[in-house]
């Protein structure tokens, strides 16, 4: 695999924005503490001529979304907002029965379950075969393959084409974007969503950083690469989703009238230096500060003899308790509301993941909140914890105790 190129313009990659090591990939849980387990180096580059922030590859998609972990309907908060899309989806875009969906990387169907009551047509493509039965169990149409410029000739013309949090997932970027093309209509809208490269840096969030995230996305670079497909961005809108995420709204060049949003925020995207290659060249600072900062906590925590377990088998969380080199010594169990991944254990920590009941039986002193993004969910969901005087910790932005 080339990991010297830009995947998206060719040219010669020679910025690192960060690296973390070396770390096992971030879903691939293990049955049994006897399992090897394969690391890979776990490194950023940032492209002097694009821009694109792009991860190296070591593993080919379908080594990593062949059988997949990760399913979306067991965030509450997702569905929320899942929900709240489709119903203002279908009334900006004025959809009826007449017009057909597609949803790319569409996972247990957590989305298109809400076109439902519309009666509006729709379609999903997933790779995940383990998750696509999920899909096809809430009734949902799902074709198990990854979407290409390839497998996107054989899927007909959308009205409407979604793709939220895959952008970043597919290391052929020119022929996912070209299948994006194939698949719109003549009058379509493609809405996508992916975590905002922007905020990732404003708030050091590093732990977003893992193997099958191949891409860190600013609306600069993605509008580039829209537009050498013929694709042009007339809306974009920035969400609290996943720590700070962009949802663009992109059609066939000349289909869509480009609003003052567009140009606002990539503007303020230049002002942050986001055109500027030494803009990328700190990160790795605030990075390891982190890192120190939480590692002085913990040992605190364990000299004084203080149970700490964590919340969220998440993939965020892989990257921080392997980078920061913190396993069951430190950490004594994860709780997890998805019971596909209860009795597994992290990659690399090996921690074993438990169900919720393991904080009522345990009672430990503190609980690591890895994905942080979730807080408030997760803080809701747990909020008994604080009846033996269990207090919280979050590491992202910086490394906070707190009480509720």
């Amino acid at each position: 695999m080339d990991n010297r190129h830009c995947r998206f313009c060719g040219r010669e990659l020679k910025h690192t924005f960060v690296d973390l090591g070396f770390s096992p990939l971030s879903n691939e849980y293990l049955e049994d503490l006897g399992q090897g387990q394969m690391c890979y180096p776990l490194r950023a580059q940032v492209c002097g001529e694009c821009f694109l922030v792009q991860a190296s590859l070591y593993q080919r998609p379908e080594q990593i979304f062949g059988t997949y972990q990760y399913f979306s309907s067991y965030s509450e908060s997702w569905l929320r907002h899942c929900k709240s899309y489709v119903e203002m989806i279908v009334s900006r875009l004025g959809l009826t029965r007449e017009n057909h969906v597609l949803e790319i990387a569409c996972n247990d169907g957590y989305l298109l379950q809400y076109f439902k009551p519309f009666g509006i047509p729709v379609r999903g493509v997933e790779p995940a075969e383990n998750v696509a039965a999920e899909a096809r169990a809430k009734g949902i149409d799902v074709s198990c393959c990854f979407f290409n410029a390839d497998t996107a000739r054989e899927m007909g013309e959308y009205d409407l084409v979604i793709g939220n949090n895959v952008l970043a997932h597919v290391p052929d970027i020119n022929s996912f974007v070209e299948g994006l093309s194939l698949v719109l209509n003549a009058a379509g809208t493609i809405t996508m969503e992916f975590p905002h490269l922007m905020r990732l840096m404003e708030s050091c969030q590093f732990d977003t950083i893992y193997h099958e995230h191949f891409y860190y996305l600013s609306l600069t670079a993605v509008q580039r690469i829209f537009q050498t497909y013929g694709l042009e961005i007339y809306d974009v809108e920035e969400l609290e989703t996943h720590g700070g995420s962009l949802r663009i709204y992109a059609a066939h060049k000349g289909h869509g009238c480009v609003r003052p949003t567009v140009a606002e925020l990539l503007g303020r995207e230049e002002a942050f230096g986001l055109r500027d290659i030494q803009t990328y060249a700190g990160f790795m600072e605030k990075v390891e500060a982190i890192k120190l900062d939480a590692l002085h906590l913990f040992t605190e925590l364990k000299q004084r003899g203080k149970r700490i377990a964590a919340f969220g088998a998440a993939a965020k969380g892989n990257t921080f308790l392997n980078y920061c080199g913190i396993k069951r010594d430190i950490i004594d169990f994860v709780v997890d509301s998805n019971p596909h991944k209860q009795g597994l254990y992290l990659p690399g920590s090996l921690i074993p993941i438990v169900g919720r009941e393991a904080l009522r039986e345990n009672k430990p002193d503190y609980l690591l909140i890895l994905p942080w993004n979730l807080k408030e969910e997760i803080v809701s969901l747990t909020d008994y914890v604080r009846e033996w005087g269990c207090r919280f910790i979050t590491c992202i932005p910086d490394v906070r105790v707190f009480s509720v």
